[in-house]
């Protein structure tokens, strides 16, 4: 079963490198900006100017002009977001020279680009052989055919510098292309690729992260995190981005701590920190000696133990630390039968007792309670549906009696 997209990315299934235009529930603002942002395969954007006023959206097809020629791509913003991304992302806005925006797509267009992208994943699979063949060290991450099938962008993974000035050859003659070719990294690698983070979202540099610094362990290491390779590595190898989502938050807190932490005092011995909790203002302790003893301290506790030491005062730890609170133990039961969530039904062969005439007819009727305490002064009268009659019984055996002794005195 595919999905069709959401509302959110106009029933889109490829949510690779869409913007977001948290002003769409106000008026336009195109008449504010005449620049468009326009989005091509994967990851790729560029900035065009709408010089023909064409009343735009996102989502819409487009034709644009390039040099030379001509490509389709997607439009993700426009207005004034599309002009302070283009302020963002570019260096220098001023001395950027802005291709200009052709017309809408037509279907002559769509069925171009269709053509064009056919033919890409047969060319990735053709370029690397004839990059391996040349014995040059690069590898080839993806091809890019422009709208007009008439270019194609070659993104290249190499560590030093690669002259492939013979490669661009052997391209061209093959694919009868004009060639382009575009290092990037294993972060944009992943990006163009895709997929799923350990956080279980749509990886960041492939939705919408555009800048990719340098992340260091040093990062992990101010966060209090293991500086563990595998833990810490992304889809593409290296350290992952989110490292510097909370950094300088971490730092902040981090400046309130000494710069290192001491060894502290105490009446039971030399405790030694090992673990600090920047955005608590707690630092952990273990006892030097004592295997499993560790405690936590607030900064605060620290500082104040540490002016008691330097006075020659080694105090007790009971005095600072907080008694562990008693939790609440829950009870769990694992039962696998398939049929633990069912409702029981009742059992048919039980007798109800509570029918009336039953043992607990009068308890549980109110009703025959308040009658019972109007006819209190009749209670003593014999009931003659309940076989209270003293004489019924013994009637019987008084027969028996008296038959034997009319047979006795008969003999």
């Amino acid at each position: 079963m595919s999905c069709n997209g959401c509302s959110f990315n106009n029933n889109s299934t490829s949510t690779i490198a869409q913007g977001y235009d948290w002003l769409s529930d106000l008026p336009d603002t195109t008449d504010k900006s005449d620049i468009v942002e326009v989005k091509f395969k994967s990851t790729r954007k560029e900035y065009y100017k709408n010089v023909e006023n064409l009343h735009l959206k996102r989502g819409d097809r487009i034709v644009v002009a390039t040099s030379p020629g001509h490509d389709v791509g997607e439009v993700t913003l426009t207005g004034y977001l599309a002009e302070k991304q283009f302020k963002l992302r570019i260096k220098n806005p001023s001395r950027y020279n802005l291709n200009v925006v052709y017309r809408k797509a037509s279907d002559n267009d769509i069925q171009t680009l269709n053509e064009a992208r056919s033919r890409e994943k047969a060319t990735m699979i053709r370029a690397r052989e004839a990059a391996k063949e040349l014995g040059l060290e690069m590898k080839i991450g993806d091809v890019e055919f422009r709208g007009d099938n008439k270019k194609a962008i070659f993104y290249y993974l190499a560590e030093g510098r690669v002259d492939f000035r013979e490669l661009i050859r052997v391209y061209a003659r093959e694919f009868r292309i004009k060639v382009e070719m575009k290092q990037i990294g294993a972060r944009q690698e992943a990006g163009l690729i895709g997929g799923i983070g350990s956080c279980g979202r749509e990886l960041c540099c492939s939705s919408w992260r555009t800048d990719f610094s340098s992340i260091s362990s040093d990062a992990a290491l101010k966060q209090g995190l293991s500086p563990s390779a595998q833990k810490m590595a992304g889809a593409c190898g290296k350290l992952k981005c989110c490292l510097l989502y909370e950094l300088d938050a971490y730092i902040e807190a981090g400046n309130e701590f000494p710069r290192e932490l001491l060894d502290l005092e105490l009446e039971s011995g030399i405790a030694k920190p090992f673990k600090t909790d920047f955005l608590k203002k707690e630092i952990w302790y273990g006892l030097a000696g004592s295997m499993g003893t560790t405690f936590n301290l607030s900064l605060k506790q620290v500082r104040d133990i540490i002016q008691k030491n330097k006075r020659g005062i080694k105090p007790e730890l009971h005095t600072f630390s907080a008694q562990p609170k008693e939790q609440n133990k829950m009870e769990v039961t694992l039962d696998e039968r398939l049929d633990r969530f069912d409702k029981k039904k009742p059992s048919r062969n039980k007798k109800r007792r509570n029918k009336k005439g039953g043992r607990n007819f009068e308890n549980k009727n109110p009703q025959n309670k308040q009658n019972a305490s109007d006819n209190s002064d009749t209670s003593k009268r014999p009931n003659k549906r309940r076989n209270n009659n003293p004489n019924r019984k013994r009637k019987q055996g008084f027969k028996g009696k008296k038959g034997a002794q009319t047979s006795n005195n008969a003999n």
